[in-house]
């Protein structure tokens, strides 16, 4: 595996606080509709969807995903799109309606705290903040390169009546600014009816069952093999894909690719995720509780403290580890790049300590009795 250290700068560079947070307020075509002209959008990682050339993005370099955010005030509507990689919504604390389907009213529902939703690719989505405040709607999409999004008709002909067109590759263009169509340039023209009187039809039901609620969460008591040592009593709860479980018997909700695992990490005061590293692109962000993340080991060695809604984007190779520092109890919502599973290598230190706890890796990378493997034999 390849050993990455992380040095300062670097480290500084990928640790995204709450405020550094740059909102776009002019990302879409629908920026000036009313109802939806309120809309701030962040990118965080990788531009996402947005549509306009001077959208800030924290972090430019492909990680295999993109994550964002929204954010609307009470009554703002995000209007009807349809998205071709995967949309995951993480409900930070708001409170929101979802609709889907051609015209909105093939079915809702309302999503609050703590909710993460896996919206079906293909279908046209759409959500408004029903909620007091502003509330988080975190997003994570698929792939580096998700394709863009086709917006409802409706929606693209009232934004031309507000002077705003899209081109074939993806640019915004503000006739009321001055701006003008590129020579050569196609518009985008509304989507064929009977294209979209092909596309699936999701019941309620259906869409629940991409929904995972706070209560839907199944805790893993002993997810590592650094569980059960002092200071690694982390415990995971996966949502999609296997992700960095090492108990053979966990599954996820959902199963389907979508470009990432996304998995809640919670802790005690104290207690975390032990020294190790992976092959894959990882980033965290705190939802409760402050979590010291060290980077790199022994000289090297960096602490990144991450309080609500700060990220942290940890590149493929580098050592780390996750500790809560608030009494209680927090959680850290952990996207890892990649549709399978993501084995861990454990700090030498960490596996020693768990060996003479009775504990080790089977041949699979799943958890085991360190007798029963000590007893096995090997085919020659």
């Amino acid at each position: 595996m390849t050993d990455t250290v992380v040095p300062p700068g670097e480290v500084v560079r990928r640790t995204i606080r709450r405020s550094d947070w740059v909102p776009c307020k002019a990302a879409f075509i629908d920026c000036r509709t009313p109802g939806s002209d309120r809309k701030d959008n962040y990118s965080f990682i990788g531009s996402g969807v947005s549509q306009n050339a001077d959208q800030f993005v924290n972090l430019t370099e492909p990680h295999g995903f993109n994550l964002g955010a929204a954010g609307m005030p009470n009554g703002t509507t995000n209007s009807l799109h349809l998205h071709f990689t995967a949309e995951v919504f993480i409900n930070f604390d708001g409170d929101y309606q979802l609709r889907w389907g051609a015209d909105g009213r093939q079915g809702e529902y309302r999503s609050v705290d703590g909710d993460v939703i896996s919206v079906p690719t293909w279908i046209f989505r759409g959500f408004t903040n029903i909620g007091d405040d502003e509330g988080v709607l975190l997003t994570v999409l698929g792939r580096d390169d998700t394709g863009g999004i086709i917006w409802g008709p409706d929606v693209l002909r009232e934004a031309a009546g507000h002077g705003l067109y899209l081109t074939a590759e993806n640019q915004l263009i503000d006739t009321v600014q001055g701006q003008q169509v590129p020579p050569g340039a196609q518009l985008i023209e509304p989507m064929p009816q009977e294209e979209i009187d092909r596309l699936d039809v999701f019941t309620t039901a259906q869409f629940r069952g991409r929904v995972t609620t706070a209560a839907d969460r199944e805790w893993i008591a002993e997810p590592f093999l650094c569980s059960g040592l002092p200071g690694g009593g982390a415990q995971l709860s996966l949502v999609i894909g296997y992700g960095i479980s090492e108990q053979r018997r966990a599954v996820p909700r959902l199963h389907e690719p979508h470009g990432f695992s996304l998995a809640w990490l919670r802790a005690g005061a104290g207690d975390g995720l032990l020294t190790h590293r992976l092959q894959a692109t990882q980033v965290v962000t705190a939802r409760t509780g402050r979590w010291a993340v060290r980077l790199n080991t022994g000289a090297d060695e960096q602490v990144v403290e991450l309080g609500r809604l700060d990220t942290l984007s940890v590149p493929p190779g580098a050592w780390r580890s996750f500790t809560q520092l608030d009494d209680g109890e927090g959680e850290l919502l952990v996207v890892t790049g990649g549709d399978g599973r993501t084995q861990l290598d454990w700090a030498p230190e960490v596996a020693a300590a768990a060996r003479r706890a009775g504990r080790v890796l089977d041949p699979n990378g799943y958890l085991a009795p360190a007798a029963v493997l000590a007893a096995a034999t090997e085919d020659d």
